[in-house]
């Protein structure tokens, strides 16, 4: 399994979830987080914006599923701007049900 990290502008997560969603990946988390990137924030005259406001969609899924996850995503968030946001993907090990306290099966 895959976990991805999706960081994108706050006016564009409604536009992702939704497009992630009637592409049938309904299962995430989202989270307002604030961060900046290469370009330490914005600087209007003397003015600095140091940390900027994103939002943060966390998705855990197959294999199989993540190049098109991250497709949608970029498909979906860019702008074309600095700023934009980044994506990163991490392997999963394991996955419990708190419910059960089931472990899910190994990734095929």
């Amino acid at each position: 399994m895959k976990m991805i990290f999706a960081i994108v502008r706050p006016e564009k997560l409604k536009d992702v979830t939704t497009v992630l969603d009637s592409k049938g990946f309904s299962s995430l988390t989202e989270m307002s987080v604030r961060g900046r990137g290469k370009q330490r924030g914005i600087h209007i005259g003397n003015m600095i914006y140091d940390k900027l406001p994103k939002e943060m969609v966390i998705i855990v899924c197959q294999n199989k599923d993540y190049e098109e996850i991250i497709k949608i995503v970029i498909e979906t968030a860019q702008t074309g701007n600095i700023g934009d946001g980044k994506i990163f993907v991490v392997d999963v090990g394991e996955e419990y049900t708190i419910r059960t306290g089931e472990k899910s099966k190994e990734d095929v």
